[in-house]
């Protein structure tokens, strides 16, 4: 059963239509029979119920002499004694014996269609059996009706039927084909563009049909998913040259400090040469370890979602600070609680206070208050500095991997571009923002988080 089924979505929608179609014509064709059946039925019974009731009482009366030929649509008549003795009947039953299989025991009215044999036989009969009580004892009146009509007219339905229902299943099979193979054209070609785009291809669209319908949004998703597709693999492009270009400095510089300290044989210029190392190597394994963390946030699941008290994590962060260049001010409003990783949020604190030391003259000052909102109450974490500032065109590209804007000053203090970044990264995967806005003097960074709701 499985190898005749249909595979492709266009012939199984064709098999359920033709299906679905052909259980509705069948049902509808026996209701019909059975409608036109029985209205003919009870045509044919009327007139001869009426016959039989006159001829019956013609019967209780003892006057079947008077009985009047059979009315229009009635074919026979005869009246049967109780001993099956034929009383009376119409020419076409003369010298016949009673019709009746068997005897009737009461008085009363009974239908039956028979086949009566001396009229012919080509058609059923629709008899009307009237018993009633007679000076001469129970009298049985047998009237019938052809039920031509009524065979005639089930032949002709039954033939429109088997001719017509045939030719619209096959409509029905056609239009079905047509029509979800036009719906169905737009997703091959889908599937057809989407087979052929590869890793280099990022920059190919599928075709978004016109039609405004559950296929061209299924297009336009899909484009929006290369979108994001092509910005990944550049962004990941970017990002393994910057980090080439940026390991590649203190390498060079290791290098040339090792070389230089082979050559020279004077010991007491060692010390200095491997200082000089030293630090290098440690330059290298800060950015190392930033670059570790960007991997792992871009890999990242959503983040476990832990309660925290968010005035906590950031007074841990700063009191942990030691030998800091510039002292940090801090005020931080209590019974802010948010959901997310203590360890990232300590580290997004971490980098903006990098940040602050790095270019503050004199002055870092910390600040967390609440804000209200139409979907919920937001902390509002700020950390702002007294130094150059951020020029407004530079304050997106502030958080771009492994940018700087003063570039030497960057690097002579330890910088390589990537803490803003993971600030933000870290941020973004708590559900929060993180943006540099105006500030009266220095840098502003601002950090919103949506607060955890109550309990």
């Amino acid at each position: 059963m499985r190898r005749l089924w249909p595979t492709t979505v266009r012939a199984r929608a064709t098999v359920g239509a033709v299906v679905v179609v052909a259980a509705a014509l069948a049902l509808a064709s026996f209701a019909l029979l059975g409608l036109l059946e029985a209205e003919l039925l009870r045509n044919a019974e009327r007139d001869a119920a009426r016959q039989a009731e006159t001829v019956a009482q013609l019967a209780a009366t003892g006057d079947l002499e008077r009985m009047r030929p059979p009315l229009h649509g009635v074919d026979f008549v005869q009246v049967v004694n109780a001993r099956g003795r034929v009383l009376r009947a119409t020419p076409n039953l003369a010298a016949a014996p009673s019709i009746a299989p068997v005897k009737p025991l009461r008085p009363g009215t009974a239908f039956h269609t028979w086949r009566i044999g001396t009229l012919g036989g080509e058609h059923r009969q629709r008899v009307v059996q009237v018993t009633t009580d007679t000076p001469q004892g129970m009298v049985t009146v047998f009237v019938g009706t052809s039920l031509r009509d009524v065979d005639a007219a089930d032949d002709t339905t039954t033939a429109a039927l088997a001719v017509g229902g045939p030719l619209l299943l096959a409509t029905v099979a056609l239009v079905t084909w047509r029509v979800t193979g036009r719906a169905l054209g737009p997703v091959e070609a889908i599937r057809a563009e989407v087979a052929e785009i590869t890793d280099r291809d990022l920059h190919r669209r599928v075709p978004v049909p016109p039609t405004r319908d559950e296929v061209a949004r299924l297009a336009q998703t899909m484009n929006t998913t290369l979108d994001r597709l092509e910005s990944a693999g550049n962004r990941q492009r970017e990002f393994i040259a910057d980090a080439s270009h940026e390991l590649r400095s203190p390498i060079t510089v290791l290098r040339t400090q090792l070389e230089v300290a082979l050559a020279v044989r004077d010991p007491e210029l060692w010390p200095e040469l491997i200082s000089g190392a030293l630090e290098d190597i440690e330059r290298l394994q800060r950015l190392a370890s930033d670059l570790l963390l960007l991997a792992r946030i871009d890999a990242a699941r959503p983040v476990a979602a832990v309660r925290l008290d968010l005035g906590s994590v950031v007074g841990g962060a700063v009191g942990s600070r030691l030998g800091d260049r510039v002292p940090v001010g801090t005020e931080l409003a209590s019974g802010v609680e948010v959901e997310g990783s203590e360890l990232w949020l300590t580290r997004v604190v971490t980098n903006l206070l990098d940040n602050a030391q790095r270019y503050a003259v004199g002055r870092v000052d910390v600040v967390l208050r609440t804000t209200g909102g139409p979907h919920g109450r937001t902390a509002v974490l700020e950390v702002v500095d007294d130094g150059p500032g951020i020029p407004p065109g530079d304050r997106e590209r502030v958080f771009e991997r492994f940018t700087r804007l003063d570039d030497a000053r960057s690097r002579d203090h330890g910088g390589a571009g990537l803490g803003l970044a993971i600030a933000r990264d870290l941020t973004t995967h708590h559900g929060g923002t993180l943006t540099a806005e105006e500030s009266a003097r220095g840098a502003r960074l601002v950090v919103r988080l949506p607060v955890a709701a109550r309990g």
